[in-house]
């Protein structure tokens, strides 16, 4: 039993009039989202600040990293001086390693790989993911970001803003700002005045 050329063509005329009622509904259903989204930010106003900015002119955060920056270098100091240790063993071993006995050689190599392993341990430990720099950070930092934060929010308040973004000089978030809603300071202004 064979379908005719002429059946053929409506069904296929009648897939392509399907296919195209799809687009255009899809077309439109973009269109009024759009549409609605743009309706939905009209009116809305949007700020930015610079928290590096923030970071580097407010008192409580410089004394921050200034103290976190302390604490680092001392762990680096005790690291190198770990490392220097380790260097001199490494010398001496090297120098009397001739004249050493088996059980002498092998007690050297021990003492030198245990020494190695202590160190990176300790860097690990220190300055590893997760490690104690990390939580340092955090003790550090964590009160003075709980208040950036406030500040921004009371500020943002009281400015009536709907949005604000930060836009730092390492990691930019916003492509093109207007200098009007730049609240950096006013934010800094808040944090100083308390």
């Amino acid at each position: 039993m064979a379908i005719s050329f002429s059946i053929w063509t409506r069904i296929l005329k009648h897939k392509q009039e399907v296919k195209v009622k799809t687009k255009l509904f899809i077309s439109v259903l973009l269109l009024c989202s759009a549409f609605s989204f743009a309706q939905t930010l009209t009116g809305q106003k949007i700020g930015f600040v610079n928290t590096d900015v923030i970071l580097e002119q407010f008192s409580e955060a410089i004394k921050a990293q200034s103290d976190l920056d302390a604490w680092i270098a001392k762990q680096t100091a005790k690291r190198d001086s770990m490392t220097t240790e380790l260097q001199t063993e490494y010398v001496g071993y090297q120098q009397k390693a001739e004249t050493m006995t088996k059980d002498q050689l092998q007690a050297a190599q021990q003492s030198l790989v245990q020494k190695e392993a202590a160190i990176k341990e300790f860097e690990q430990q220190k300055f590893g993911q997760g490690g104690e720099i990390y939580q340092k950070r955090n003790e550090f930092f964590g009160p003075i970001e709980q208040k950036i934060r406030n500040a921004i929010s009371e500020v943002a308040k009281s400015e009536g803003m709907n949005f604000i973004f930060d836009k730092t000089d390492t990691l930019p978030v916003l492509l093109y700002t207007d200098d009007t809603f730049d609240i950096t300071f006013k934010v800094l202004d808040k944090l100083k005045r308390g």
